[in-house]
């Protein structure tokens, strides 16, 4: 028999109906080849720490100890033990609890696992464990009594997860999972909780009372206001991060000249950095001349609308006061932009859901709450840098319209600038991945410091600049590299360094 510590496998388990393999281990153990774990379970990792080996392995080390046992309450949700290190398993008649380092095995009284029903009630298979069926989830999760505190992921748990269901599956098929939960609730002791999870989903379904809910995101549906919770915990991240004053930075291009160069380049880079490329002469014409450039008259019409927004009331400077006017205001902003691509729908809120990367967008059904809850967080600053990165960040993360939305963003962006006086952002096209990755790492990773970094950065550059003269301006972004394609070749220079 080869006994060396390379060929064992990492958990050995040993049992009475396996009277040779238990033999063989329990030599193994002896001679230190092994480490006891726990009656019947050891490792062959004789150096780490046996939390390390434990935790990783709790299905194996629960299969062992409890086959056919069904991972059920938080547990289920969660696919591994909580921060705590428990997993709560329904087996036999008798509350248990089993300490091993880093785990602790919690067996509950319960129905056994439910088989040979339809697959949305029917318990999964999991090796020798079950994982509780949706539907047994969700009443299991409302339970109330002893202990619940600790095993279960609570009722407002269970309505802020009925209502994201009901946003990606339709209430027809939370109905249908209301239908599992009462076939499977006698025989499951769970009488009670299903008449719980009745009156979320009536409340829900706006055929209940709403005021019996208490998850926020559950209680806005009930009301008709829908929103993406899981943007609002981002929205917050934020929110904390600019409740502090920042340094204003005055407009250098109020009036006259000066602000109809800065709208130029303004909306020249705004629409490049969405892939509406032309050349600075292109564009001058556009713009200046009026001219439509031979086979791209939308693409055309896409930087003179944008302009003609910079430049124009109330989306120069008087941004939106309340939620209301918030959404009026992003929808004729948007439409201003795309007035010349009707299929694009312009100002009208998306239909489909949409995505950047694998970055996915609120749901449809979700935007308008989500605007509103966010409006309701750059209604609270009181510095205008942080209002306005706020609201750009807002209707970023949200991406409201089929199309526009980056454009859009930074104009309501710079709308609360203009409003205080402060010098707007500009976006060079060498800045692009500066801009880009930093919006990437708050939404996927709710790190807002790269952002705020990086607008900071944009608002210093832009305000480095002479507006005054359109063709010294032109030739001053030029050399600070501003109009570069590839930034990792040409770093954005701060024109102030630049004589």
């Amino acid at each position: 028999m080869n006994t060396s510590i390379d060929s064992l496998p990492l958990l050995l388990f040993s049992s009475a109906e396996d009277k040779a393999n238990a033999q063989r281990i329990s030599r193994l153990a002896r001679a230190g080849r092994l480490r006891k774990i726990h009656s019947g379970v050891y490792t062959s990792d004789l150096e780490s720490p046996l939390e390390q080996i434990i935790r990783p392995n709790w299905h194996k080390i629960a299969e062992h100890l409890y086959p056919n046992a069904v991972v059920a309450y938080r547990s289920a949700q969660l696919g591994m033990p909580d921060d705590q290190g428990n997993v709560f398993l329904v087996y036999g008649k008798r509350v248990r609890r089993l300490q091993l380092p880093g785990l602790t095995l919690n067996t509950l009284p319960g129905a056994p696992a439910i088989l040979n029903r339809s697959p949305s009630m029917s318990d999964t298979p999991y090796g020798k464990l079950f994982v509780s069926s949706e539907a047994r989830r969700l009443l299991e999760n409302l339970y109330t009594g002893k202990g619940s505190e600790f095993r279960t992921m609570g009722r407002q748990w269970v309505e802020s997860q009925l209502s994201k269901l009901c946003t990606i599956r339709g209430e027809y098929k939370i109905n249908a999972l209301r239908d599992d939960a009462k076939s499977i609730a006698n025989e499951l002791g769970l009488d009670a909780q299903f008449k719980t999870l009745t009156s979320i989903v009536s409340a829900l379904m706006q055929t209940g009372k709403a005021r019996s809910l208490h998850a926020a995101d559950a209680l806005a549906r009930a009301t008709g206001k829908p929103y993406d919770p899981d943007r609002i915990e981002i929205f917050e991240t934020l929110f904390s991060a600019l409740r502090k004053p920042f340094p204003l930075i005055a407009d250098p291009a109020k009036s006259g000249m000066s602000a109809f160069n800065f709208a130029f380049f303004e909306s020249y880079f705004s629409n490049y950095i969405e892939g509406t490329t032309f050349t600075v002469e292109e564009a001058s014409e556009i713009i200046f001349d009026g001219k439509i450039i031979p086979g791209r008259n939308e693409d055309s019409h896409d930087i003179l609308g944008t302009f003609k927004v910079i430049m124009e009331q109330p989306f120069r400077s008087k941004p939106p006061k309340n939620e209301d006017d918030f959404l009026v205001w992003l929808q004729q902003c948007n439409h201003q932009i795309l007035s010349s691509r009707p299929d694009k729908n312009p100002g009208q809120w998306k239909e489909q859901t949409n995505q950047a990367g694998n970055t996915i967008f609120v749901h449809p059904e979700l935007v308008k709450g989500t605007l509103r809850e966010g409006f309701k967080r750059v209604a609270l600053l009181d510095d205008s840098f942080a209002r306005a990165l706020m609201a750009m960040f807002v209707v970023t993360e949200v991406h409201p319209f089929m199309d526009g939305n980056g454009r859009t963003a930074r104009l309501a962006m710079n709308a609360y600038l203009t409003q205080a006086s402060a010098c707007r952002i500009i976006v060079p096209t060498g800045y692009r991945e500066d801009y880009l990755l930093p919006l990437k790492a708050l939404s996927q990773n709710n790190d807002p410091a790269p952002f705020v970094r990086s607008m900071t950065r944009a608002w210093n550059w832009t305000a480095g600049l002479n507006y005054s003269d359109f063709t010294k301006l032109w030739e001053k972004i030029r050399v600070c590299n501003g109009f570069t394609d590839d930034p990792s070749k040409y770093q954005l220079l701060d024109p102030r360094d630049i004589g």
